[in-house]
């Protein structure tokens, strides 16, 4: 009977091992967004994800699953709280739960455009405001556009406030959105985004809201011809990361997230731009009336009992006074 050498076994098992590994240690990491392929959310998180594995020579290597395949955000959420997930790019949902300040930037009438903004957020407020997050779990590593919203409706032109009174506007389960189309006099309707198509086509809403680029994705230009481009609420969006996998990064790594971080911000923000112009261009061709709102006051004045409620929200007040201060 031959005689095993048993340390020799297993020391010729150890070399195996480390002959199937590439050089160097391999940390797989877990991706999430809501978004498809194509999309400037997507396409940003994937130059992240380059950027990432090629300044830690590979040590890091990142699936991105898009499209939500995984569930949709609140999973995401706990997938994260979980560790089963470790960077996503969240909505201000989950966001504005861990940091109450950042619900000021959901009101609607407060900024002019994206640029106005990412002022706020790319300096010390949004400082202040990623390290609430961080200490709920979350790290930033870039602001992300959300997009400005705007009305559009399907049975007649809206071309003022008053237009709307008496339309039934889907909106999405959203405290703010559902007080501010109360108080421009129409009926706000709560329906999931996927159902949007078939409640215009059997008549359960006359109109919706939300951003260019979605409006041209999913077709709702085809049976809601009529926007009234008054861009109410610019949110922003953010990539993050689990402050468990930000604990385990080396001081070098932490530095290579953020910059890849910020970089994917910019892009995606420069990608965002360019699909807005195409995408309103696109749905002029195909008949989309547009009308361009000059004169907010009318709007803001029917907001007060909104912002009076921020305004009263200790968490919130000193953020928001600061931006309306700031006009």
């Amino acid at each position: 009977m031959r005689k095993i050498n048993f340390p020799m076994l297993a020391s010729a098992a150890v070399m195996a091992m480390a002959a199937s590994v590439p050089a160097g240690a391999q940390t797989p990491l877990r991706a999430w967004n809501t978004h498809p392929d194509g999309y400037p959310v997507t396409e940003a998180m994937k130059s992240f994800i380059s950027e990432v594995e090629a300044s830690t020579q590979g040590r890091y290597t990142i699936k991105l699953f898009s499209d939500a395949v995984l569930g949709d955000q609140g999973k995401a959420v706990t997938m994260m709280k979980a560790g089963e997930i470790d960077l996503a790019e969240f909505n201000l949902g989950p966001l504005a739960e861990a940091a109450p300040g950042l619900q000021a930037f959901n009101l609607p009438f407060l900024f002019g455009d994206a640029a106005h903004m990412f002022r706020y957020l790319d300096g010390a407020m949004g400082e202040r405001l990623s390290e609430k997050l961080k200490a709920s779990g979350f790290v930033v590593l870039g602001w992300y556009n959300g997009g400005a919203r705007s009305f559009y409706c399907a049975n007649k032109p809206i071309t003022r406030r008053e237009d709307l009174a008496g339309q039934r506007v889907r909106v999405q389960q959203s405290e703010t959105s559902i007080e501010m189309v109360k108080l421009l006099g129409a009926t706000p309707v709560v329906v999931p985004y996927k159902e949007v198509l078939d409640s215009f086509r059997n008549g359960t809403i006359d109109c919706a809201e939300g951003n260019l680029v979605s409006y041209e994705s999913t077709g709702h230009y085809k049976l809601a011809k009529y926007m009234l481009l008054d861009q109410h609420t610019i949110s922003p969006e953010a990539l993050v990361v689990s402050t468990k996998l930000w604990n385990r990064l080396s001081a070098q790594d932490q530095q290579a997230f953020q910059k890849a971080g910020k970089a994917s911000a910019v892009l995606m923000r420069n990608l965002w731009e360019k699909r807005v112009v195409s995408a309103r261009a696109n749905v002029a061709r195909e008949g989309v009336q547009f009308v361009t709102v000059s004169d907010f006051s009318p709007y803001v004045r029917r907001m007060a009992p909104l912002y009076k409620k921020y305004t009263d929200n200790p968490d919130v007040r000193g953020d928001l006074l600061t931006i309306i201060s700031n006009q």
